[in-house]
């Protein structure tokens, strides 16, 4: 039994489907009927009776549904009147007669005014109005999303409740979305009748002349009962399920049914029903008005806002005795009793904290971004990031922690900005429904297309439709989805600040991890040779050239090696970097080559007899001019690993490296310098460049 209930819709569904097939008895056809017009009623009484529309979310579905119902009804109908001479059941030719009152011209006025009321007043204007709400809910999500965000970060909503109203607002934004397209068929609802309406009529009239032998006054007459019957039984439910579309999606804000708000709202203003009553008083004195029936109306109207003007005045209380002193109506206890909870509120210190709380990361977007994140919505964006994270922490052996995606308001549409504790570090543009395709050096036609740079790499673009997408690979351009663009730039922003993410926490997890493994390692390095904060300097200096720290153990035994002879930081760094030069190796070679631009050995010895000992350590004191000279070759150079596609690299000595590293990380971020001891001895080296002095 429970398995019936529980597909009895796809059961419903599945009749409604034969009926479009099987011939059906007149008196079974009275019987569908019947519940069709009751079902119709009952929805209509629904849509009245809820607070809002996510009461009654199933309507866009149930739509769709009762129009299938009523076209298989109609069919039914057809096939009936066809066969049986205009007999249809009992129903269709009481309502034919009732209307017609033996007038067929009254009885089809009056049924093309219902069709044409429905189909004009009604559908049409719900139609609009549900292609408006679904606009404007769609806008209004970041704003409500942020209002949450804010309740939440104040204290004012817990968690769960925040959870709760996300996805309240996503429901309705899906709703409103439905509603947009369900509109649309019950336009077409009210379009098939008046075809099926002309079906029966043409065709009853040619059956019932041509193959029944009747007069054209009688198959007039016939036909034009079943026809404006039927039309009739199939528009009524048809029109009340159209009123119930319309009073559900101009549902606006509202506290109660719609019964009670009308009663609330009108009982509301009787100052305004006695005036209407006056104005119809002022109506006796034109010659020709019913005066009794005007007469009774604006009595009733005026004795009606009298007494709803007098039972306010009685219920009302004056304000020395109801205390009001505050907004909304509050009294001045419940002020003070409201400020002095929010004073305790604040007197826990964590709730003072959480005010000042920074997120390691975050990425905000603007509304038009929100399908490629939200999960609910189709977006692939969580998954993508828990594969970078992934990736990024079997390579570079550091867990990249959780990414903050977060809505807002103050970006346009298309826009998002990346966040590293809380300051913008980068930001870009995205057009959701193309596609980005990279310009080659050379490209065999030109694209056309939105020009724009691509936000990761800088590299200039176009953003393509989709139709274009096919033939710009044929020409020579990489075409990337908008997902992959946005998330690209996320990867690279985060690779290029992850030593910003290598707090004295995540070191502390790294140590306890490599206790686990080699416990005497550990005890011998922290803390008798170096502390916690040393530690976590030496993995950041490794990490912000793009060192991977991966093998903790090397570089653990390579620090207390070091230390026995060298105290200073950098050159326990450059140790472990020789240390890693397998490592650094694979990193940067490419098919046993790697390209390079080296240094001139006079601008090294220049650089050797330039280094000073300050009270911070080593540091470099070229000359300006010499420095300038060095900048303008580095740019030249750069332009030709652009055009080749792989990251600038400078090779020099050993005792120069780290030097000559602080020298350009300044003008040049992405440039990597290598020392030829961090480099495996079978590799094939191959300078394209020299820098001289």
């Amino acid at each position: 039994m429970k398995n019936i209930l529980n597909n009895a819709v796809s059961v419903i569904v599945v009749m409604i489907v034969l009926l479009l097939i099987i011939p059906l008895n007149p008196v079974l056809i009275d019987v569908l009927i019947i519940l069709n017009i009751g079902i119709s009623l009952i929805i209509l009484l629904i849509s009245m009776n809820i607070k809002e529309s996510l009461e009654f979310s199933i309507f866009p579905s149930l739509l769709l549904i009762t129009t299938l119902y009523r076209i298989g009804i109609n069919i039914s109908t057809t096939r009936s009147i066809l066969t049986r001479a205009g007999g249809a059941g009992s129903i269709i030719k009481a309502m034919g007669d009732f209307v017609l009152q033996g007038n067929a011209v009254v009885g089809v006025v009056i049924f093309l005014i219902i069709v044409l009321v429905q189909f004009l007043v009604i559908t049409k204007g719900a139609e609009r109005v549900a292609e408006v709400a679904a606009r404007f809910t769609l806008d209004a999500m970041p704003g409500k999303q942020m209002a949450i965000d804010a309740d939440l970060g104040s204290g004012l909503i817990t968690e769960g409740e925040a959870k709760e109203k996300r996805h309240k607002i996503q429901k309705e934004a899906d709703f409103y979305g439905s509603m947009d397209g369900a509109t649309k068929i019950v336009k077409g609802d009210a379009t098939m009748s008046l075809v099926i309406t002309a079906i029966n009529f043409i065709g009853g009239c040619v059956i019932g002349m041509v193959q029944g032998g009747m007069e054209f006054n009688e198959v007039l007459q016939v036909y034009t009962i079943a026809t404006i019957g039927d039309g009739l039984v199939s528009q009524i439910p048809s029109l009340l399920i159209s009123t119930a579309t319309g009073m559900i999606v101009t549902r606006a804000v509202s506290e109660d049914s719609l019964n009670m708000d009308v009663t609330r709202q009108f009982t509301a203003q009787p100052k305004s029903i006695m005036l209407g009553g006056a104005v119809l008083a002022i109506l006796l004195v034109v010659p020709g008005m019913p005066k009794i029936q005007l007469g009774i109306i604006s009595l009733g109207l005026m004795l009606g806002g009298w007494q709803l003007v007098r039972k306010m005045e009685e219920l009302a209380v004056p304000l020395s005795t109801a205390g009001v002193g505050g907004p909304g109506g509050m009294s001045d206890e419940e002020i003070e009793q409201m400020q002095a909870e929010e004073e305790e509120n604040f007197k826990d210190i964590n709730s003072v904290y959480g005010l000042i709380s920074v997120e390691p990361i975050e990425m905000e977007f603007g509304y038009s971004l929100i399908p490629l994140v939200d999960e609910a919505s189709g977006g692939k964006m969580i998954d993508r990031i828990v594969i970078f994270r992934r990736q990024y922490a079997q390579e570079m052996g550091l867990v990249i922690p959780s990414i903050r995606l977060r809505d807002s308001s103050s970006l346009n549409t298309n826009q998002y900005v990346i966040k590293i504790k809380g300051e913008e570090v980068a930001k870009g543009e995205i057009l959701v429904d193309y596609y980005l395709a990279l310009e080659p050096p050379n490209p065999e036609k030109e694209l056309d297309g939105i020009e724009t740079i691509e936000p990761a790499y800088g590299i200039p673009s176009k953003w393509i439709t989709v139709d274009k997408k096919e033939m710009a690979e044929i020409y020579g351009y990489t075409v990337i989805d908008p997902l992959s663009v946005m998330l690209t730039h996320l990867s690279e922003t985060v690779k290029k600040h992850a030593h910003e993410l290598l707090n004295r926490q995540e070191v502390v997890r790294l140590v306890d991890n490599m206790r686990k493994q080699t416990p005497e390692l550990v005890e011998e390095l922290i803390p008798a040779v170096i502390s916690y904060g040393n530690f976590q300097k030496i993995l950041t200096n490794l990490l912000k050239e793009g060192i991977p720290i991966k093998d903790l153990e090397t570089i653990m035994e390579t620090i207390i090696d070091s230390a026995m002879t060298v105290k200073d930081l950098e050159s326990i760094t450059e140790n472990i970097r020789v240390a890693l030069k397998r490592t650094i190796t694979r990193k940067f070679c490419e098919g046993g080559s790697m390209k390079v631009v080296t240094l001139d050995a006079e601008l090294e010895k220049n650089i050797i007899t330039s280094m000073t000992n300050g009270e911070h350590g080593m540091y470099l004191a070229l000359s300006p001019d010499v420095m300038q000279n060095v900048i303008t070759q580095l740019s030249e150079e750069v332009k030709k690993f652009h055009e080749i596609a792989q990251v600038p690299i400078v090779l020099t000595s050993q005792v120069v490296r780290v030097h000559f590293y602080h020298l350009v990380e300044q003008f040049f971020p992405d440039m990597y310098v290598l020392s030829f001891n961090e480099i495996n001895n079978n590799i094939q080296i191959q300078a394209i460049g020299n820098v001289t002095l």
